[in-house]
């Protein structure tokens, strides 16, 4: 007959074990999500959009940097990218996390002012980052239209990008020459759908433009629409962090809007049309959940090329 004192030990002692096994697995996957967070990904995406023989147009895509000042390696990587070259440099907001931060952003977007540049500011563009539920993001978008005053030098920011001639496309229009052939651009713009601060700029024909580009920081679906009906042929968006927080062979669990989290991150065709969406994973995370998993933080740099290039062998993707 077993002894019930040692078949109690041996349970005690598997349980134990256990226990030891899910804090190892824990710990492994929070130290790798605290290094992927600094793992930083230049993404090559290519989308058939413009005239038949023009030449190609490269779009640098930066979202949500969420710098601080300390972000050293994250601020000389932006730098870097200037060696790109791109026709065109667009940032879709959430730039900064702390008023200390905002020089730390200005130094790593200045060697990209030689460019021509248009950008969108997102809400943490206004508010300083606060400690939150990380969890809260698993029940719906972190909409918070009760938060304090705006905290940050968005002003003084916003005057710096304008000064070095980036067009502010925050519930606005510009126009652009782009590339070699100096292709029409006609751009347009929402402020953040996330705190309801979208508003259509007055319609415009179009009627020049060889392209038109939308952007937005948060990709709410009723604000893309708006631009697709606007007759923008690519949307540039963040905020999403591409779910931050990813299943391996699954993806995004939330977008942080209601885009389906399947949108969250990379170039994805929008529906019943002939548009196209590129969401950026960003940069950045808050600076009091700096972890990412399976989800690198990322740039991208969009060469724009006409059909007939496309079709000898250039495909859309990530």
């Amino acid at each position: 007959m077993p002894d019930p004192y040692s078949t109690g030990k041996v349970s005690r002692v598997k349980t134990h074990r256990l226990l030891q096994v899910g804090l190892l697995a824990g710990t492994a996957s929070l130290g790798y999500a605290l290094l992927e967070a600094q793992w930083y990904a230049l993404r090559h995406v290519t989308v058939p959009l413009l005239p038949d023989g023009a030449e190609p147009i490269r779009v640098l895509h930066i979202s949500d940097m969420h710098l601080t000042a300390k972000q050293r390696r994250k601020t000389e990587w932006v730098k870097a990218l200037a060696s790109l070259e791109p026709d065109l440099v667009v940032t879709t907001g959430d730039n900064y996390a702390f008023a200390d931060a905002m020089e730390t952003a200005l130094e790593a977007l200045e060697p990209l002012f030689r460019f021509p540049g248009a950008f969108v500011l997102g809400s943490n563009d206004y508010y300083s980052a606060v400690l939150k539920n990380p969890t809260a993001y698993l029940f719906g978008a972190s909409r918070d239209h009760t938060r304090r005053q705006a905290d940050l030098p968005t002003q003084a920011f916003r005057q710096v990008l304008t000064g070095a001639g980036w067009k502010d496309l925050d519930n606005a229009r510009a126009t652009l020459e782009l590339g070699p052939a100096k292709l029409i651009t006609d751009l347009v713009g929402l402020a953040d759908p996330h705190m309801d601060w979208d508003k259509m700029p007055a319609p415009a024909s179009h009627a020049n433009a060889g392209l038109v580009l939308g952007l937005v920081h948060a990709p709410y679906l009723a604000a893309v629409d708006q631009l697709v009906a606007d007759s923008a042929r690519l949307i540039l968006a963040g905020h999403t962090h591409g779910g931050q927080v990813a299943l391996p062979f699954y993806g995004a669990l939330v977008s942080n809007s209601d885009l389906p989290p399947r949108l969250a991150a990379g170039l994805h065709p929008w529906p019943d049309s002939k548009a196209y969406i590129h969401v950026s994973a960003g940069l950045g995370t808050s600076p009091y959940a700096p972890i990412r998993f399976a989800r690198r933080p990322e740039s991208t740099l969009i060469t724009l090329v006409s059909p007939q290039d496309f079709r000898e062998g250039r495909r859309p993707g990530v």
